[in-house]
This record gives C-alpha cells, sequence and structure tokens, in this order.
C-alpha cells in the first residue's frame, strides 16, 4: 500500500511544515492505486487533510479550487459521506477571516452541482448553510427568500431535523429586521417541530438562546435568564465556544434588573468558572458602573472594553437603553432642587457636553418625564412644579352617566307597570 506510507510521510511533514506537505497531498489525490477502495480511502484523507493546510495557511482561493475540483472524486463515494466531507470543507472558510463573500460564492456553486446531481439531502443541508451566511452577510431578503422556498420543500419531506435548523434561522433574520412578532412566530414552530423529533443538545441550546434573547427584547429579563441558563449548561457540556455568549447575556439581564449584586455568584457557579476573561470583566465593569450610577464609569468600561462590548449587537442594543434609563436618572437627580438651573452646570456637573444635555433634557419634557420648559435664549431650564390634575370634570361626567343609567332603569320600570 504505497499511499498509505505517502500520507503517513505528509502528515509527519505537515506537523512542522504545512507549505511543504501540500505537494505530497496532491500527489496522492492525483494518483490512482491498484487497490481501488484502499485508494479511494487515502484520497478522501488527503482531500481533508489538504483543505486542513489551506485552512492553516489562510488560502481561501485555494481552498475554493479544492473543493471545485474534487467534485469527480466525491462522485465516487457514498452519498452519505460525500454530504459530510463537503460540509467539513465549506465549514473550513469560517476560520479564515474576511472569506464571507468567497463561501458564499462556493456554496452557491456547490448547490448547483447537487442539482445536477439530483442530490436533494445535500442541497438542502448547503441551502441552510446558505441562509446562515446570508445572515452573517448581513444580506437579509436574500436569506428570507430562500428560507421561503426551503420551507416549502421540507415540510413536504418532512425533514423535522432541517425544518428546525431553517425556522430558527428564519427567527434569527426576522429578529435582526427587528420584526419581533414573526420573529416569535418562526421560533414556536421550531420549538413544535423541535418536539416532535430527537433535538440535538447543540441545536436544543441554540433554540433555548434565540427564545432568551428575544424575551430579552421585549424586558422580560427574568424569563430571558432562565433560558440563558439552560444554553450555558447545554453549551458547556459541549465545550462550544458560544456558551461565553450565554454567559454575557446571563449577566447582561442581572444589570438590567438591578440586580448586579448576583453576578459574583453567578461567576463563581462551577459551570461559570472555566469561562472568566476578558469578556466577563467587560460586563463586571457595567455591572459596577450600573451599582454606582454613574455615567461617567459607564463610559469608561464602554472605551475600554470596545470590542467585547461593541461588537455584539444583542449587548450594543440593551446597553444603549441602560445609558440612556441611567442618563434619565442622573439628570433627574441633579434638577430636583432647582426651579431654574442652566444647562451648563448640569453638563458640569455630569461630566458631559451641554448640548448632549440639552438634547436629552428636551427628550424628557417631551415624554412628560418632569415639567418645564427650555429657555435657549438664556441657556436655562425652567423647572416646573408638578400642577395636581383636577378631576371635577371626569367626576361631573362620571356623575351624568351613573345618573342617565338610573333614569333608564326607573323608564323600564315604569314601562312595565303600564
Amino acid at each position: 500500500m504505497p499511499s498509505v506510507s505517502t500520507i503517513a510521510q505528509a502528515e509527519e511533514v505537515r506537523k512542522t511544515s504545512p507549505e511543504q506537505a501540500i505537494p505530497l497531498y496532491q500527489s496522492i489525490l492525483a494518483a490512482v492505486g491498484t487497490g481501488m477502495s484502499i485508494a479511494r480511502n487515502d484520497q478522501e484523507t488527503a482531500l481533508l487533510k489538504l483543505a486542513q493546510c489551506y485552512r492553516d495557511l489562510h488560502r481561501p482561493n485555494e481552498l475554493a479550487a479544492l473543493i471545485h475540483d474534487s467534485r469527480t472524486l466525491i462522485t465516487s463515494i457514498p452519498k452519505a459521506k460525500t454530504a459530510k466531507i463537503i460540509r467539513t470543507l465549506i465549514d473550513y472558510f469560517s476560520e479564515i477571516p474576511n472569506t464571507l463573500p468567497l463561501q458564499i460564492e462556493v456554496c452557491k456553486e456547490t448547490i448547483q452541482w447537487t442539482v445536477q446531481e439530483k442530490r436533494i439531502f445535500l442541497k438542502q443541508a448547503l441551502e441552510t448553510r446558505l441562509i446562515a451566511l446570508y445572515l452573517d452577510n448581513k444580506m437579509y431578503s436574500d436569506s428570507l427568500a430562500l428560507v421561503g422556498t426551503l420551507l416549502k420543500e421540507l415540510k413536504k419531506l418532512d425533514d423535522k431535523m432541517v425544518l428546525v435548523e431553517v425556522q430558527l434561522l428564519e427567527s434569527r433574520v426576522c429578529h435582526a429586521l427587528r420584526n419581533l412578532p414573526k420573529a416569535k412566530a418562526a421560533l414556536t414552530s421550531a420549538r413544535t417541530s423541535a418536539n416532535a423529533i430527537y433535538c440535538p443538545p447543540l441545536l436544543q441550546a441554540a433554540l433555548d438562546m434565540q427564545s432568551g434573547i428575544l424575551h430579552a427584547e421585549e424586558k422580560d429579563y427574568k424569563t430571558g435568564f432562565s433560558y440563558f441558563y439552560e444554553t450555558l449548561e447545554g453549551y458547556s457540556s459541549l465545550d462550544d465556544p458560544r456558551a461565553i455568549s450565554a454567559l454575557k447575556y446571563m449577566l447582561l439581564c442581572k444589570v438590567m434588573l438591578n440586580l448586579s449584586d448576583d453576578i459574583q455568584s453567578i461567576l463563581n457557579s462551577k459551570v461559570a468558572l472555566k469561562y472568566r476573561g476578558v469578556e466577563v470583566e467587560a460586563m463586571k465593569a457595567i455591572a459596577s458602573a450600573h451599582n454606582n450610577r454613574s455615567l461617567q464609569e459607564f463610559e469608561q468600561a464602554l472605551a475600554a472594553y470596545r470590542d467585547e462590548l461593541g461588537n455584539d449587537p444583542i449587548i450594543r442594543n440593551h446597553l444603549a437603553s441602560l445609558y440612556d434609563k441611567l442618563l434619565e436618572q442622573n439628570l433627574v437627580r441633579v434638577i430636583e432642587p432647582f426651579s431654574r438651573v442652566e444647562i451648563s452646570h448640569i453638563a458640569e456637573i455630569i461630566k458631559l457636553p451641554a448640548q448632549q444635555v440639552e438634547v436629552k433634557l428636551s427628550q424628557m419634557i417631551l415624554d412628560k418625564t418632569f415639567h418645564g420648559v427650555l429657555d435657549q435664549g438664556a441657556g436655562c431650564l425652567v423647572v416646573f412644579e408638578e400642577t395636581p390634575v383636577d378631576k371635577t370634570y371626569e367626576s361631573a361626567l362620571d356623575t351624568m352617566k351613573n345618573m342617565a343609567n338610573v333614569v333608564e332603569s326607573l323608564y323600564e320600570k315604569a314601562s312595565k307597570l303600564s
């Protein structure tokens, strides 16, 4: 078996120099041994190892060419194995930075090839992967169009496993588009489909994560926290890197519930201990700022942990609303003793630009957080005493309504007597 020793040699070379191992793997793919089954198995191994070399060396174009050129070999492999190999090859792109457009292109080309080869199940698996890629690339209209087509096919075939994945992706796309009612409806459909089959732990954790996100969007942070806890346990049991996101969302829910004191007990739990790092420190800094009601600390935390807090859209959206809430509380506390106060003085106290303070005060006046007007000529805020509401008019209307009911009742009784 000459190719076996060649694979072993290539593997040894790859440990020290992936660059030099590439020609060895290419020669194995080009050769066809006398024992066809052995040669085919060796070529499958060489194909995956060569793809790994391209991945490690960050060569996306060579990896794309390899996927295209390996179709002849893949055609001779059993269909179940083919699907796994192709999905693995495409997944290697995700570990190479800035390759999302190329990954989408390769996925589209491979889908066309599966249509020609009439490999329906592989086509559906790749289309599911393509929806996820569209979502990552913010191509939401393309995602929804493909979701609609794929759902019709899957419902005809009654393939519940892929159906759950597609419905979950639909929920994520709708959430990204801020269409929360449709996102909830798609998630409910996914959970209903998942109840009819055995749901793998990873998929179950993804469903719990999406449920927690949608509950958090509706300000139901208590329910959201319980879903994120289930997600953390699911991902943690499988050592999935997404567990850290679930932990961050758990801490976020506690901050939004004004229960920052609970954060330390969560971080000391057995599940959370192994995820201590910069991501967790960022959330601790936010919790500390919120606990101290300090805008300055809050802004310092956002600046110090820009990547950890700013790159996650879920964290970013909730922290924006938390910042507004914190700013309102600070402004109300500052203006409470005054009936007339300069805007520049307020800005100096809370250490923010006067323009930003003025915009926020005008918004609070419109929202009726307090009663007052902005005197822009003098650069002052005039605060009014909250006048008690005169309920005489409402009381008079209620009295007249009751009198009308009495008269109507007396009229009905008089009619019966006559």
